[in-house]
């Protein structure tokens, strides 16, 4: 924390603009060195000629300091504005490294933010996630997160359960003394709370979180059904190699498609079928993993082949899956053999229009936009888990009076549930136990 860092905070590639970011105690005197001032007024603005150590001419820009603590994170911070491209920025950023300055680790100016108390794990992760997201909805919830609304919850529900700790060791420590009545009856109470809070969230954060690491399709079907026709029409472009040869995709392909709001990935995967190539076998099993990481399954048939079990191998993986699944029936414009009746299908000729997949698809991923508070990654709704059944096993105990074994998986609970936000630490327990009784000892 003593060195003073930099990095180039700009997307690498061509733009109009380039910043360098400066962080640290010489920050200011550093920046001075190269813009040739001796003074740099805080949060202003000011257009200036950027020099070498030796006193050459690299650029001219818009140079920004801002004061510690009112920086983001916490200390001085520099931020040099020059035309866009990373040579100027390099050349910039060499030349603070050569007066002192240290280049910055991945996340370090984030990591310095929280450690300065400018903003706790569950912000940091919010503005990661907001930066990389898949669609609007994500980023708006993303940036309601980044505000707090998160934090607050987490907040909240961290407080509540550190008061029923309170209360049961409480029990424990002043077991002679005169307690409020019902303290049991209200430690369930807050114990069921709690749980289903976590429970809600976790069960809506594990719905959409496609919104914010954006939903993934596979493509699924026996060979010859016309997957990757479907692909290259959702693209509009000529992605996958099309043949009537069995098993001409052996790989998954993988692409980004905008599907009205929404940013989603598409998987083609290869044919499933029996009897095949141990090469065509591994691009098979990845087919059944696609099934499994997708959020959406479409399920492409033939409609010019009378059904057969490969088929209905599909329909089985379709059946034992918890996923969304659309059914697609191609090659609508051949005569009909295909003698099942799938619910609800989608009836197209890939080679003449996808359209009503991209209706289907807008469809039901504008039913999974949300305005409410959610969790922002998958660490987070891990902690949420543990969390829950650290309560549930909690419950348990207290049912059975065994206190000191319950208050240990409380405390498990909380320091989870403190994951996301910022350390638990133990006096907190103390605060809330004298503050809620009164013991007056």
């Amino acid at each position: 924390m003593t060195d003073t860092i930099v990095a180039v905070a700009t997307a690498h590639g061509i733009g109009s603009i380039s910043i360098v970011r400066l962080s640290g105690k010489d920050a200011l005197s550093l920046a001075k060195k190269l813009i040739k001032s001796k003074d740099l007024a805080p949060r202003y603005a000011t257009f200036s000629k950027i020099y070498s150590k030796d006193g050459d001419f690299i650029d001219e820009g818009i140079v920004i300091y801002f004061k510690s603590p009112f920086s983001f994170t916490g200390e001085d911070i520099v931020e040099f504005q020059t035309h866009g491209g990373f040579v100027i920025s390099n050349l910039i950023t060499e030349e603070l490294i050569k007066l002192g300055a240290r280049i910055a680790q991945p996340g370090e100016f984030s990591k310095r933010a929280f450690l300065n108390d400018k903003m706790d794990l569950a912000k940091a992760e919010s503005i990661q996630a907001l930066i990389t997201s898949r669609s609007e909805d994500g980023a708006r919830v993303l940036a309601r997160l980044m505000h707090g609304e998160l934090s607050e919850y987490v907040n909240s529900l961290r407080d509540e359960l550190v008061k029923t700790l309170a209360y049961v060791e409480t029990c424990i420590d002043y077991a002679d003394d005169d307690l409020p009545s019902g303290i049991l009856e209200q430690t369930k109470a807050m114990l069921e709370e709690n749980y289903q809070k976590l429970s809600s969230i976790v069960e809506v954060s594990e719905q959409r979180k496609g919104l914010i690491e954006g939903f993934k399709i596979a493509i699924i079907g026996k060979p010859n059904v016309g997957k990757s026709s479907i692909l290259n029409a959702l693209l509009h472009y000529d992605r996958a190699i099309i043949s009537d040869e069995a098993g001409t995709t052996r790989d998954r392909i993988e692409e980004s498609l905008q599907v009205g709001t929404h940013l989603v990935r598409i998987i083609d995967t290869a044919g499933i079928r029996d009897g095949v190539s141990n090469i065509e076998k591994i691009g098979i099993e990845n087919s059944i993993k696609a099934t499994k990481e997708a959020d959406i399954i479409l399920a492409v048939f033939d409609n010019s082949r009378v059904v057969d079990d490969e088929d209905r191998k599909i329909l089985e993986i379709c059946k034992n899956s918890d996923k969304k699944i659309i059914y697609v029936l191609n090659k609508c414009d051949l005569p009909a053999k295909f003698e099942l009746n799938l619910d609800n299908s989608l009836q197209i000729s890939a080679k003449n229009s996808s359209n009503l997949i991209l209706c289907e698809l807008k469809t039901y991923l504008d039913t999974k936009n949300y305005d409410g508070i959610m969790l922002s990654s998958n660490r987070q709704i891990q902690a949420c888990k543990n969390a829950k059944e650290a309560i549930l096993r909690a419950n348990n105990l207290l049912e059975e009076s065994l206190l000191e074994f319950f208050t240990y998986e409380l405390n498990l609970a909380i320091t989870e549930i403190s994951s996301i936000t910022k350390p638990y630490e133990r006096s907190e327990i103390l605060d809330a136990m004298f503050s809620h009784f009164c013991l007056g000892k």
